[in-house]
């Protein structure tokens, strides 16, 4: 056989084998990942790279440790799987507190919050709150939100169900406390966007928080965490 012909089947043969894998992929996560939801997964680190670059969702706050008007661990909370939240098992860890989505360009900060979970076990707990305020960027239901965060980000960490984060009469009371500084005692700022994040320490006292563009894994965060 000449070597232009053999090298002719080779590259047919990798084309087969590259399409079958490729099919194979798209049928195993079709199921619960949309063609948008799988470009904006591979988009993120350029979105990353632009926010930042344009000083855009990157605000960082903190505050000295300061004791809460309203108890933090009074706050009622209801799983993803409909199980109440007993909150004073968090006492004497750091809980970082994330309002997420399924469809929008920091979806793919499923991954790194499960990553500073498993990174910090010992001391954090992370919680995320599905929520559907930022150009509806959260319409599954409970059960749906569950599986895309586990198949699709290996997702572990704690969620609740699926609330409302803005001000206004289904403001999640978690999110009324963050928010309220006659509650929390001195922050205000609301979530700029899906994957905005507040960190309330061991003692129940918020302590930072952290916009959209700030990854979870960035030095920003795990500065808070050490």
């Amino acid at each position: 056989m000449r070597k232009d012909q053999l090298r002719r089947r080779l590259l047919l043969t990798g084309l087969l084998v590259f399409t079958a894998l490729g099919l194979l992929w798209l049928q195993q996560t079709a199921s619960t990942m949309t063609i948008r939801q799988r470009l904006l997964k591979l988009a993120y680190p350029v979105l990353m790279w632009g926010t930042r670059l344009g000083n855009k969702n990157t605000i960082v706050l903190s505050h000295a440790p300061q004791k809460a008007p309203v108890s933090f661990y009074d706050l009622p909370v209801v799983s993803i799987t409909g199980d109440s939240i007993d909150w004073t098992l968090l006492k004497g860890k750091k809980v970082l507190i994330v309002n997420t989505a399924s469809d929008c360009g920091y979806t793919a900060q499923y991954k790194e919050l499960q990553q500073l979970q498993d990174r910090f076990a010992d001391r954090l707990i992370v919680i995320g709150f599905p929520a559907n305020d930022f150009k509806e960027q959260e319409k599954g239901d409970d059960a749906s939100i569950a599986t895309f965060c586990e198949r699709n980000f290996g997702v572990r960490f704690l969620l609740t169900q699926k609330t409302s984060v803005v001000a206004g009469p289904l403001q999640h009371p978690v999110y009324r406390w963050l928010t309220d500084s006659t509650q929390n005692g001195w922050n205000t700022k609301v979530p700029s966007w899906n994957f905005s994040k507040y960190l309330v320490d061991e003692e129940g006292r918020l302590s930072h928080y952290f916009d959209p563009s700030v990854s979870p894994l960035s030095d920003a965060v795990i500065s808070a965490l050490q």
